[in-house]
């Protein structure tokens, strides 16, 4: 890895060292502690279980060897953002809807727009490199994507969204990140110099890595889009339907 990166997780560990490569940094273990506390008491009834399914999952993301593994492949990387933007961020969606303490509304299309901007500045080398420069830089990152990904997902499950709007953002997302998937696969050289030298312990080449990536954003990455399509058609179109009849 370049001597220019100062990863927040660390340097990319060996293949040995992975599974001990725990990142115990006391100011993010506070930080997860009071944003888990912080969202169980926002909601208006006790969702203990999701809360604590959300620490865990925020454990996973930043506090486990993903984190430090995140140095060494790109492909772990991605998978990480999709941990984060897919699953944590609809999460919490899911436990803050019925606070009065929620964003107000913005429009859909800005939404996109914005999600759109700030998901590939960071997935392209320059701002990935930049990521990778200092601890304050990441989290510029991790705080960017997890905002506009709260923003979308609030769009997306709010049922003050029309049906149209909600497909129309689902699948303008998915279109988004097959492009960049699709760069990410089929790119003729590898496009992220940190990882020249991090994937070949793990047995890939920083080539094989980026495709790796690519094909999980175009797999894992649009999953959860797709079921939203299909659970707003089921619930808000073919459930009152059938119940009319």
């Amino acid at each position: 890895m370049p001597s220019t990166l100062d990863p927040y997780c660390g340097p990319a560990p060996t293949l040995q060292s992975a599974l001990s490569s725990w990142n115990f940094d006391p100011v993010l273990v506070a930080c997860l502690a009071v944003v888990a506390v912080t969202l169980h008491y926002l909601a208006t009834r006790p969702k203990a279980l999701k809360t604590g399914l959300l620490l865990l999952l925020l454990i996973v993301a930043f506090v486990s060897p993903l984190c430090a593994m995140t140095s060494a492949l790109f492909s772990v990387r991605l998978a990480h953002h999709i941990l984060i933007g897919s699953v944590i961020a609809p999460l919490i969606v899911t436990i803050c809807l019925q606070t009065k303490l929620w964003p107000p509304k913005i429009p859909v299309e800005a939404i996109f727009v914005l999600h759109t901007a700030i998901y590939w500045v960071w997935h392209l080398p320059f701002g990935y490199a930049f990521t990778l420069s200092g601890t304050w830089q990441y989290w510029l990152m991790q705080i960017a994507l997890i905002v506009v990904s709260l923003l979308l997902w609030q769009a997306l499950l709010a049922r003050s969204t029309s049906v149209m709007a909600t497909a129309g953002l689902a699948l303008g997302t998915m279109v988004q990140m097959g492009f960049l998937g699709a760069i990410l696969t089929f790119a003729p050289t590898p496009l992220f110099d940190a990882h020249f030298a991090s994937t070949q312990a793990f047995g890939l080449s920083p080539l094989e890595d980026q495709q790796l990536a690519g094909v999980l954003m175009w797999t894992l990455g649009f999953a959860p889009y797709a079921i939203v399509v299909l659970w707003c058609a089921r619930t808000r179109l073919l459930l009152p339907r059938l119940a009319k009849q």
